[in-house]
């Protein structure tokens, strides 16, 4: 059994929440119910500002509006995006601390500068969560993971389009590259 001791040390750490915009949280979430994803993915973010701890959204945004379209055997479906569909849902509150981060692609680092802002900030520790877990959550914390950052995923505040890939990503991955907690675990140490 894994070792369920958590310390987090406060100058150190930052949350990173994916994807948690309105054009993606319409969609259906499977083990957890999106609403759920969004409650937890909150109640952290807020206890990471009353704690003085950087706070990082990082939302999908098409450039002009057109999606990466590689040739895949199964393409994403979806058609042109309402006009709010890239907008931070309202209850992540968004402040005028956070660190928003736009992305164009799944992870959060590529093409970005998540990295620069989390190295200027001295951060080691990533709390990491969002939707879809094997999407945009698992993305970011491959390269996470490539870059040296040591990571915390609250498991109860991401979800997946199926119970199957979520659990796939949970078991086979995200364990393997940090430590998986749940949103209660992580709050009683900060």
């Amino acid at each position: 059994m894994a070792e369920r001791d958590l310390e987090i040390d406060r100058s150190r750490t930052a949350i990173v929440v994916i994807d948690l915009q309105k054009g993606i949280t319409r969609r259906e979430g499977k083990p957890y119910p999106v609403p759920l994803v969004v409650s937890n993915a909150s109640r952290l973010v807020k206890a990471f500002r009353s704690g003085g701890m950087p706070v990082f959204l990082v939302h999908v945004e098409f450039s002009g509006g057109v999606p990466l379209r590689p040739i895949a055997d199964t393409v994403m479906s979806g058609t042109q995006p309402a006009p709010d569909w890239a907008e931070f849902v309202p209850d992540l509150e968004v402040s005028t601390t956070d660190i928003l981060i736009t992305k164009r692609q799944w992870g959060a680092f590529y093409g970005t500068d998540l990295e620069q802002q989390l190295r200027r900030r001295h951060v080691e520790t990533i709390v990491l969560c969002g939707i879809a877990t094997t999407y945009g959550v698992e993305s970011t914390a491959r390269f996470a993971y490539e870059f040296g950052f040591n990571q915390i995923f609250p498991e109860d505040a991401m979800t997946d389009m199926s119970e199957e890939a979520h659990r796939v990503s949970v078991e086979y991955v995200l364990k393997r590259i940090g430590r998986v907690r749940s949103t209660e675990e992580i709050l009683k140490v900060l």
